[in-house]
């Protein structure tokens, strides 16, 4: 890859801040997050549905479990599929469930969605898509691989950059994995790496129809405008489709701008709805939440103490959702306020960096040491990249040692022998 692109600050402009309005639907305190209902959907759930799992081959043993039981749908979204043995592994056990589902009914309701990106899942002879063309061709009218193309790499660049660079200029990144009404949240792409000793997030949200919902609908939607894989190894846009890097980008981009917000704006009517209801319901001594549940938990769901806002953040189609909240839950971070920053790659862009240096709130700021950098030990330019990371990293603490900020802004670094870190939350 080329290091000084992935290197060089994110150079944007400022992003405009959201007003935090009082809430009309709840209580006065009930939490402070509300606001963020005003850009996306908010999603209410128990605490005794979210389990953080803590390891790699944990999170790989339950991808398998999840995709053996599933009934009604597969939803896996993530940069590319790996061509290992355990990728093979999850190939498998998605052709068996989709075969057992056929031979239960004659006709199967389980619908299996993937989603990857071009350049990185198309990279080599053997590849994502040639992974994945045998579900395809024994089961056509189940299964959907969709291939998402950066709009930005066209004409000349794309003729001209070779492969592994093209990824640099754009990539589908989203890592959700959903089976039925479960839901795995990650920042973990499906390869072998990720099973094994790669040390990432991974939450899972247990029995959460509406936030599995609207993650089908926007892998869907993001699918819709992606490159669609054929059972030959081909690949075409949906009929009637703008394509990405052969069409008009202005229209391409304008067709997924809309596309995806529509997405969040009906689940977000969706919730409110909902919410508007439960607090209704509640003001009159009976809550719609406890009173509604699935036949599975005996017809009682939990109430909420745990509240989901999914960000989306799509620059080439003007969806900037998680830049907008994140510069502005650090904006308004208080002085007893706690806040945890992790990532692999260390290289917060400039208003970052100056939000951090000039709030009062305390940080804590966890990064991937030089040994537990995925680049560590790369052959040429690459392998240079750990240290340049180090002095990122070096510069900003001198920043934070010049303001006298040692105690209120604390860098710590992952290190695990024989392992690589990558969690980004």
């Amino acid at each position: 890859r080329s290091s000084w692109l992935l290197l060089a600050p994110l150079l944007t402009p400022p992003v405009p801040l959201i007003t935090a309005p009082p809430c009309s639907l709840c209580p006065e305190g009930a939490h402070r997050f509300q606001w963020i209902r005003n850009l996306v959907p908010e999603f209410g759930i128990s605490s005794s549905h979210v389990k953080v799992l803590s390891s790699p081959s944990e999170f790989y043993e339950l991808l398998k479990v999840q995709i053996k039981t599933a009934k009604q749908r597969v939803v896996m979204a993530s940069l590319y599929l790996g061509t290992g043995l355990l990728e093979q592994e999850l190939v498998d056990c998605l052709e068996e469930t989709l075969q057992r589902s056929l031979q239960a009914k004659g006709s199967s309701d389980l619908r299996v969605s993937i989603l990857l990106d071009y350049t990185r899942g198309s990279r080599g002879r053997k590849n994502s898509r040639t992974m994945l063309i045998p579900l395809l061709q024994r089961f056509p009218e189940q299964v959907r691989v969709s291939l998402f193309h950066t709009p930005n790499l066209r004409g000349l660049l794309r003729l001209l950059i070779p492969e592994r660079f093209n990824e640099t200029i754009g990539l589908q990144h989203i890592k959700v994995y959903l089976f039925d009404d479960d839901v795995i949240l990650s920042g973990a792409n499906l390869s072998d790496l990720y099973f094994t000793n790669r040390q990432d997030r991974y939450v899972l949200l247990q029995d959460s129809p509406e936030i599995a919902d609207f993650f089908t609908e926007l892998v869907d939607a993001i699918g819709d405008v992606s490159l669609q894989l054929q059972r030959d190894d081909t690949v075409r846009m949906m009929e009637g489709m703008e394509h990405p890097y052969q069409g008009d980008k202005m229209v391409y981009c304008e067709t997924a701008n809309r596309r995806v917000m529509e997405v969040i704006n009906s689940a977000r009517t969706r919730q409110e709805l909902l919410h508007a209801k439960t607090f209704h319901s509640s003001q009159q001594g009976g809550s719609l939440l406890s009173q509604q549940g699935s036949p599975a938990s005996g017809g009682l769901k939990p109430e909420p103490d745990t509240w989901i806002y999914p960000l989306i953040q799509m620059k080439p189609f003007g969806i900037q959702i998680d830049e907008m909240v994140t510069e502005t839950l650090l904006t308004e971070a208080e002085r007893d306020a706690r806040i945890y920053l992790t990532t692999g790659y260390f290289n917060l862009t400039q208003a970052y960096m100056d939000l951090i240096l000039g709030t009062r709130a305390e940080y804590h700021i966890l990064l991937a040491s030089p040994e537990v950098n995925g680049f560590f030990g790369a052959k040429g330019v690459a392998g240079a990249i750990p240290a340049a990371y180090v002095y990122i990293e070096r510069q900003f603490y001198s920043e934070v040692c010049c303001l006298h900020q040692q105690e209120r802004v604390r860098l710590q670094e992952y290190s695990r022998a024989g392992w690589t870190f990558h969690a980004k939350g």
